[in-house]
């Protein structure tokens, strides 16, 4: 019977192995495949607490709740008096760890204090998750199944943690809705929010989801996606990549579509690696998950829900109608979903200013019929006012991103494909020559077609000079980006 286990155990694969630091507590990560799982493993285990200790501290944890009255504090946490919660339950834990160790060093005693902290007012090993750049979304289904998560180069993942009761799903998710203003309840078991840290909250409740309360986190990026990376994960090729820098830097409006999780967001927030420093950018989203470079013109802005009364709500509508009264030179907007919305972005392109939008819709195709049909219902003919359209793409048996197609739009409101991906080969093929595009381009620069080969040529060297030189991060990039627009830009 070991012995098959054993052989059971030599079959398991490691994927991948990194260490994460949380209030000086080390956490070792492990993905591996196990032969028993239909999916790979994501195994964390703090590792520099040993376990004897953390058997201890379980009997710290039961003492110290044994000496608060949990409930009552609970109800007591608002978003305004927490931080005081959070320094006398401290003061709390340091007395009970002092007591059981009482010759720690002043580094452990704050590292065992916050450990403790974490487990009781945070959301446990949650926290861990939230640390994880590498992740995008961290799921609670129920109390009775590990928690998920969608790792950016590994896909879903079932962890080793397993939140201990559906009352605790439910505390998280008051926690976290409290902290913003927000309630679930009974009456209300539908919650959208977000933590302090930027990071996206949808939390449903018991009988509404059927086996038990949910969490589904989609993390803010710490570490955005930008062109570079883009490009090194073969998300897009140098030559597409080229071709929507010069769109962009000759001021033509971009649509970004795509199905949920395609990376829509991510490839508006590369688009935006290319805006010049010398303009004025807004922003509208829902919650933020845009990170432009720090050397732009940029003002962010974010819509708000109406409280319990239905009052002082913001919608993305209006942050619209406002950002025309803000001289901006582009405008962002999060998503388009109903018709004022793509009337106005329609409307601020007939007025000169340059728009950068996403929607669902998984193919060029599907995005004019989506405009041209309710709920959006614009007529066909104003859809010609955007240039391009960016199709986004996720192979969800793969976990691959890719661009699927670049189509520019005809005078009459239809798509015209210029670049499509062929999966096949895993790259992007041209597959007609621009018309509409290159005839805008020739109007508005004064540029002869082979003038603008040559351009697109040139940006095609820079693309490869900062992807062999490894600019990664936005700052970095927008950096070169303004040197480029300003004649600095020197290639070594």
């Amino acid at each position: 019977m070991n012995q098959d286990k054993g052989r059971q155990e030599d079959t398991k694969e490691t994927l991948d192995k990194y260490s994460i630091e949380i209030n000086n507590i080390i956490v070792d990560v492990v993905i591996e495949t196990d032969p028993q799982e239909a999916v790979p493993l994501y195994e964390v285990s703090i590792a520099n607490i040993s376990p004897t200790t953390k058997i201890i501290l379980e009997k710290i944890r039961q003492e110290f709740v044994s000496r608060m009255n949990m409930t009552d504090l609970e109800q007591f946490e608002t978003a305004g008096e927490s931080a005081n919660v959070r320094e006398q339950f401290k003061k709390e834990i340091r007395e009970l760890i002092t007591k059981y160790f009482p010759h720690t060093d002043e580094k452990t005693l704050n590292m065992l204090v916050n450990y403790l902290l974490e487990e009781n007012l945070g959301l446990g090993k949650i926290e861990i998750l939230l640390k994880d750049a590498g992740l995008e979304e961290i799921v609670v289904n129920n109390h009775t199944e590990p928690v998920w998560v969608y790792h950016r180069k590994h896909g879903w993942l079932k962890t080793n943690i397993l939140i201990p009761s559906e009352a605790r799903i439910r505390h998280f998710s008051t926690m976290i809705g409290r902290d913003v203003g927000k309630e679930i309840t009974a009456l209300n078991p539908l919650m959208d929010a977000h933590l302090t840290t930027g990071d996206r909250v949808n939390a449903t409740l018991s009988p509404i989801s059927n086996k038990g309360n949910t969490i589904t986190i989609r993390k803010f990026a710490e570490d955005p996606w930008t062109i570079t990376k883009f490009i090194k994960q073969n998300t897009i090729s140098i030559e597409a990549a080229a071709f929507i820098w010069l769109a962009i830097q000759n001021e033509l409006s971009i649509l970004i579509s795509g199905g949920t999780g395609s990376g829509k967001t991510s490839m508006l927030n590369v688009v935006a690696n290319f805006f010049p420093p010398n303009q004025r950018i807004i922003s509208i989203e829902d919650t933020r998950e845009l990170t432009l470079p720090g050397n732009l013109h940029w003002v962010p802005m974010e819509t708000r829900l109406p409280n319990p009364e239905g009052k002082g709500g913001v919608t993305m509508l209006d942050l619209l109608v406002n950002s025309l009264r803000m001289r901006p030179d582009r405008i962002i907007v999060g998503e388009i979903r109903r018709r004022e919305e793509a009337e106005v972005l329609l409307e601020a392109m007939h007025t000169g200013h340059s728009v950068y939008a996403t929607i669902h819709a998984n193919n060029a195709d599907e995005v004019v019929t989506r405009l041209t049909n309710p709920p959006i219902d614009i007529p066909k003919q104003m859809v010609s006012s955007l240039s391009l359209i960016i199709v986004q793409n996720r192979n969800r048996r793969t976990g691959k991103r890719r661009t699927l197609q670049i189509a520019e739009i005809l005078p009459e409101g239809d798509p015209k494909v210029l670049l499509r991906y062929n999966a096949q080969k895993d790259v992007i093929e041209r597959i007609a020559q621009s018309d509409v595009v290159m005839d805008r381009l020739q109007l508005y620069t004064g540029m002869s077609r082979e003038e603008i080969e040559f351009d697109l040529k040139q940006k095609v060297q820079i693309l490869k000079w900062l992807t062999r030189k490894n600019a990664e991060s936005v700052d970095e990039i927008g950096l070169h980006v303004a040197k480029y627009y300003t004649g600095r830009l020197v290639l070594d």
